[in-house]
Parts: C-alpha cells; structure tokens; sequence
C-alpha cells in the first residue's frame, strides 16, 4: 500500500468530504420536510391526500435514486427544469430519502398507543392539539433511532451523485484513480472517511436519543 501517495491526496479528500456532509445535511432537510408532510398525508382524513402519499412513497421507494437522479439532471432540461449537479443531487437525495422518512415517521406516530388520543380526547383536546401535545412528542422519542438509520444510509447514498459529476468523495476517488492508477488506496482512503463522518453521526444520533429518554 502507497502510504505516501495517501499522505499526499488526503487534503484534497478532506475538501471533497465537506462536500458530501453540505450534500448530507441539505438532503437530510428536504427529507425531513418531504417526510413530515408524507407522513401527514398518509394519516390525513382525505382518502386524496392519502392516495398522494401513498403514490409518493410507493413510486419513490419502487425506482432505483440513481434512475431518479438521472431523470432530473439529464431529463429534466426537456420539461424545463435547469439544475446544476449539485442541486439535482439535493433535490433527487432528498426527496428520495423523504420517502424512507415518511414511513418512519408515520410509524412512529401509530405506534403512540391509543389511549393516548382518547385519553387527550377526553379532556376536550381538538385533534390537532392532540397531535401536536400529546402525541408527536412521544413519537419523537421513538422515530429518533430509525431516522439515524435513515441518515447513515443517505450520507452513504451521497456516493450516488459522482454519476453526474459533483465532486464529493466518492467522485474525487476516481478522478485519482485515473491518474495514478492505485484503486485500493483511493477507495480505502474515501471509505475510511465516510465511516469517520457516520461515526460521528452516530454518536450524535444516541446523544438525542439519551437525552429524548432522561426527559
């Protein structure tokens, strides 16, 4: 192994990493909104929005993000829709995550046991005030550790977007590929990094999750 050629292309893959956790941390958003609102559809009373949230999920989930991505770099000039590849990575990331997201959300949100909701019901609670005091913030406790799961697997999903050319770490791996010819160290090198940042991720995801269960 090259330990010198990995001590001389590491500063570059520290660039490229704050790349891919910009990538990691925009796309999480837009998954979180795109989320929340799917998983508000799918609980929503009208059999419309349902059918949309279902719709969404089902197509999401159903095609590949790489397909998804390529719809709306490449594609997307033809109905209109101009993005660079950054954005395209954003919004294709984020709202495919969004997916995953929306049934976290929402079954975190059923799993509140019913009780709950009579009980609130009971003391003259609208169903808006007992979704919004009494039962999101139980089902914040419990969709903390399935939506870290969600995270490491879209920083991970973030290697999707060197198919269109963002330079983010995966990318950046084998653009040195190309010029000196040592796969194993430029792969060991981004893989080693991406485990770093899931790491830390990680971490932070127990630390809420700890401090959901204290209070």
């Amino acid at each position: 192994m090259d330990i010198d050629l990995i001590l001389r292309v590491y500063p570059f893959f520290l660039k490229a990493a704050l790349v891919t956790i910009q990538l990691s941390v925009l796309t999480v958003a837009l998954g979180l909104l795109c989320g929340s609102l799917g998983a508000a559809a799918r609980l929503s009373r009208s059999w419309g929005l349902r059918l949309i949230g279902a719709t969404y999920v089902s197509v999401i989930r159903g095609t590949p993000a790489l397909i998804q991505l390529f719809i709306l770099y490449f594609g997307g000039p033809q109905i209109g829709i101009q993005l660079d590849a950054f954005e395209a990575g954003v919004i294709g990331l984020g709202v495919n995550i969004g997916a995953y997201m929306t049934e976290t959300i929402r079954g975190a949100i059923v799993a509140v046991d019913k009780g709950q909701t009579e009980a609130a019901r009971t003391l003259g609670l609208s169903r808006s005030e007992t979704m919004r005091k009494v039962i999101l913030p139980q089902a914040a406790r419990l969709m903390i550790r399935p939506l870290g799961v969600n995270i490491n697997a879209q920083i991970k999903g973030t290697a999707l977007v060197a198919a269109i050319s963002v330079v983010e770490l995966t990318y950046t791996a084998q653009r040195y590929i190309g010029s000196t010819y040592k796969p194993f160290e430029m792969f060991l090198l981004a893989g080693a990094i991406y485990m770093v940042i899931i790491h830390v991720t990680g971490l932070g995801v127990s630390w809420l999750d700890r401090r959901a269960r204290i209070t």
